[in-house]
């Protein structure tokens, strides 16, 4: 195996696991995130970015290039959610999660495509979530930055496709990570009451998605959401 994987946000939770099961299959794994990871592998390199801020994105590719690790398959993992009512929402939060939802996830493909393209072949991953088709009601402003993903994720896949280069996006629904652990367990029966197998999905559940995408045989999979758990 000689691909190398970008996957941000990958400090823990989501990130973390596909990290560690990509290093086991022998990619070769590159993570960023805001903050020092302590992973240690002799395939696996860490960058601090935070992948909402433009410029730092621009660094962290000119020390891809000059380590000669640029990307084969990219996986924008990094996000994160608030709930709360819109009128009680601060406009700073809403922001904040369009920063690191939409546009981290539009810096890093945009960056990470100028490569690909000369490539003539990649993978990108973008995360949405079933907060989209549910219309979740406290996630405005999380909901509307993964809707944007999705329809980035599309347009990204049309522009993209001339180049052998296969754009999609995951949508997981509720799973055991920190970004669930705030939620008040009334909602999460709420949402399970909505999914048609009714129970938190794995973090098995997403990777074997992803593995679906990146596949050499998916090449002709492409603009496409996969939402988990019966959601439609």
């Amino acid at each position: 195996m000689n691909k190398t994987i970008l996957i941000t946000g990958n400090r823990k939770g989501i990130g973390r696991f596909l990290t560690e099961k990509y290093l086991l299959e022998g990619y070769h794994v590159v993570g960023c995130s805001r903050n020092n990871s302590d992973l240690n592998h002799k395939n696996y390199e860490h960058f601090i970015c935070n992948v909402g801020n433009e410029e730092e994105v621009i660094e962290l590719f000119k020390c891809l290039k000059k380590s000669k690790l640029i990307p084969d398959i990219v996986i924008n993992n990094a996000g994160f959610a608030s709930m709360n009512h819109f009128v009680l929402t601060p406009s700073k939060t809403s922001k904040s999660l369009f920063d690191v939802n939409f546009f981290g996830t539009l810096n890093v493909s945009r960056y990470a495509s100028k490569s690909l393209i000369k490539k003539k072949w990649g993978r990108i991953i973008n995360f949405s979530s079933v907060a989209v088709p549910l219309n979740l009601e406290g996630e405005l402003s999380y909901a509307s930055a993964k809707a944007s993903i999705e329809t980035a994720t599309r347009i990204m896949a049309k522009e993209l496709s001339s180049f052998n280069i296969t754009v999609n996006a995951v949508a997981p629904n509720p799973i055991a990570t920190d970004l669930t652990k705030t939620l008040p367990k009334n909602k999460l029966d709420e949402l399970f009451d909505q999914q048609t197998i009714k129970k938190y999905g794995t973090l098995d559940d997403v990777k074997n998605v992803i593995d679906f995408f990146i596949s050499e045989k998916s090449d002709f999979i492409t603009a496409q959401t996969i939402y988990l758990g019966g959601i439609c």
